[in-house]
């Protein structure tokens, strides 16, 4: 089967040209010898007018899993267009699948599950998504293959998480966030975290960075997965983390001031206040806001600044999609200076 030979120290960027050019073979592994590397293509003619000699020489399939990219691509022959639009979000928490299977395609459960092992043959438990319920937005979920646990350790950012989906809120897809604000904190910073969970935030604050992290959180199922968590990462990490339970509206008033404070705030709560009179340098708010809404937010975070005697920067970030037109953002706040406010 065709293949060119280059140097080790030029494969990865020849491998980029020939992936630009549709002309890489992804469905086959390359092959390393002492100095070189087979990269295998797909069209040795237009290879060649590129300048690279080809040669003839047995590339292994790599397996199926590394060649699809994702579910939709799996089961496009299989599902119609608008069937696909069903099963394109679904979450990995560590070896657990978690879909949403809307009874317009329950008829083909077995496809999905089929589907997702496919992508992802380290699964162990593939989980229906039901609906949210009660104070600490547990959801419902039925198991639909698998082991019969809701329990998992889920690797991110160079931490584990030991996650009950049963009795925890966890949201595997603000990963990229969490890495963000451990970038954006600095060594010997208090930081002040509300609604903690089982802590992820803090564990990726403080794989990164030396803080000291005070986190709150109410749910009692929450806390001790928290306190395992800190155990499970301690060589990991360089910061300190404190948890404490109870409702941040009650615990949080009664401490003292902190450098950074971080809310992901779960949505109908409103800590805005709360959040601010206890930074003293950053706030980041995480908040649902409507697309028409995003310039009206911004202005209530600076009203409430000045309410407060804080004059604040504020710049809004999108942070995912919630529904249609609805997105979670967050609002990284500034604050510049402090006065005391007028009466």
């Amino acid at each position: 089967m065709p293949a060119i030979k280059v140097k080790k120290s030029d494969a990865e960027r020849i491998k980029k040209l020939l992936k630009k050019l549709g002309i890489y073979d992804g469905k086959r592994r390359p092959k390393r010898s002492n100095e070189h590397i087979f990269l295998p293509v797909l069209n040795p003619q237009k290879v060649r007018e590129l300048g690279f000699e080809i040669v003839d020489i047995e590339l292994p399939m790599r397996p199926q899993r590394q060649i699809y990219q994702s579910l939709e691509s799996v089961l496009k022959n299989k599902f119609t267009e608008e069937e696909l639009k069903f099963v394109r979000r679904y979450d990995v928490i560590g070896d657990i699948a978690i879909t949403q299977i809307p009874p317009e395609i329950e008829h083909k459960q077995k496809e999905i599950v089929e589907g997702l092992l496919t992508v992802h043959p380290f699964l162990k438990v593939i989980a229906r998504k039901g609906f949210h319920t009660g104070a600490f937005r547990i959801r419902e979920y039925s198991i639909i293959w698998g082991e019969n646990r809701l329990t998992t350790i889920h690797k991110e950012n160079g931490v584990k998480i030991k996650v009950d989906l049963s009795k925890v809120f966890f949201n595997p897809r603000m990963k990229g966030e969490r890495y963000r604000l451990a970038q954006l904190a600095n060594d010997g910073e208090k930081i002040l975290l509300l609604f903690a969970g089982v802590l992820p935030y803090a564990l990726v604050l403080a794989r990164y960075k030396n803080v000291s992290i005070t986190a709150v959180e109410l749910n009692k199922e929450a806390v001790a997965l928290g306190i395992e968590n800190i155990e499970l990462n301690k060589s990991r990490l360089k910061g300190k983390i404190e948890i404490i339970q109870g409702d941040v509206f009650d615990v949080v008033p009664k401490l003292g001031n902190f450098d950074r404070v971080i809310s992901p705030t779960p949505r109908g709560v409103d800590a805005l206040n709360l959040a601010l009179k206890k930074a003293e340098k950053w706030v980041h708010y995480y908040e649902f806001v409507h697309e028409n809404e995003l310039e009206e937010f911004k202005q209530r975070i600076l009203r409430e600044c000045r309410k407060l005697g804080k004059e604040c920067e504020v710049k809004i970030k999108k942070v995912s999609d919630f529904k249609p037109h609805v997105y979670k953002v967050c609002a990284d706040i500034k604050i510049l200076n402090q006065s005391i406010p007028k009466k």
